[in-house]
């Protein structure tokens, strides 16, 4: 691995992110392949609610991180393929922070597709590290970056990193817009709503003010523990992105990692992982006959399966109302 640029700060970010692409695309033959092959994936829409959809695609370069086994047992006999030692040679990253890798994910999904692992073997892990994310957001504006906890997606459960993605690609940037969201709290211009009757429950934190921003996902990850205990970490997704002078920061709350389509075997089996960019509206299928046989109903079946339920999600809803009256 090679540094491609020399401790560039936030506000350079940007600029140096779309020269490390240019290059990649250029002088890696892996990256170069599997962005050309973007080309050739499959999209199908699956329109919900009348103002929504799903998207569908087909991606058969994903298989290895859709059926990446993230057991502790396999996790721990396999090098980490996000430490620095392990990359490829001629992968090359340009740092942010002292503390953080860009690298260009030479398995898109994204027409730019970054992940951004810290430079360190720890697990993953949100907390402590959401301001990090909200820098990330702010230096990447035309990206939307996200974050799959350890057992919802995280193809690398024992590496910290984010992920991010060009914005435009996911239909919840879109869907946001329209009237799904329920207005849950405002305090001097920052907002929490939920977005309802979308298949899945969804958090969507807005406001130009990072710390709370952080206190008010803090506090909605401690209701999260209350339902998911014994882990360091509940069952969450994060996007992040900045629009023009705030944050708007989606949570999707989690109950499950994989709906039992992905354990079936035979015809019933679905190899369908969902993480951030699935429960922000397009479902990456590595398989052909897995594409083909996914429709509205069965994707239906599969956010059942892995959001948040119904119970919990008036609980937390509850609690987040509450906490723009007692200050917490």
């Amino acid at each position: 691995m090679e540094m491609f640029a020399d401790h560039p700060g936030i506000l350079n970010l940007k600029k140096q992110a779309e020269a490390l692409f240019d290059d990649q695309l250029q002088n890696w033959d892996l990256a170069k392949a599997n962005y050309r092959s973007l080309q050739k994936v499959v999209t199908k829409h699956l329109p919900f609610s009348g103002q929504a959809e799903i998207r569908v695609q087909y991606n058969p370069e994903r298989i290895y991180s859709t059926s990446a086994k993230v057991d502790p047992k396999s996790v721990s006999e396999r090098p980490c393929f996000l430490c620095p030692v392990f990359l490829p040679q001629k992968q090359k990253a340009v740092p942010f922070k002292h503390d953080y890798l860009v690298l260009v994910n030479p398995f898109p999904i994204f027409p730019r597709h970054l992940t951004i692992p810290y430079k360190d073997h720890i697990p993953q892990q949100l907390s402590g590290r959401f301001s990090d994310m909200l820098d990330l957001a702010r230096a990447l504006d035309d990206f939307v970056v996200f974050y799959n906890g350890p057992r919802c997606g995280a193809s690398a459960p024992d590496h910290f990193h984010f992920q991010a993605g060009i914005k435009g690609f996911m239909p919840i940037d879109d869907d946001f817009e329209k009237p799904l969201k329920v207005l849950l709290g405002e305090q001097n211009g920052s907002k929490i709503w939920s977005l309802e009757n979308y298949l899945r429950h969804i958090l969507v934190f807005s406001s130009p003010d990072p710390q709370w921003l952080e206190e008010k996902l803090s506090h909605a990850v401690r209701v999260l523990s209350e339902f998911d205990k014994g882990h360091d970490e509940p069952m969450m997704n994060v996007l992040a992105s900045w629009n023009d002078d705030h944050w708007r920061i989606f949570l999707f709350p989690r109950k499950a990692h994989r709906p039992w389509q992905f354990f079936a075997e035979g015809p019933q089996q679905i190899l369908l992982s969902p993480a951030a960019v699935d429960m922000g509206g397009v479902l990456i299928i590595p398989r052909q006959e897995d594409f083909d046989k996914l429709n509205l109903q069965s994707s239906q079946d599969i956010f059942s399966q892995v959001t948040l339920e119904a119970e919990h999600w008036e609980q937390l809803k509850s609690a987040l109302l509450k906490s723009f009256y007692d200050g917490s």
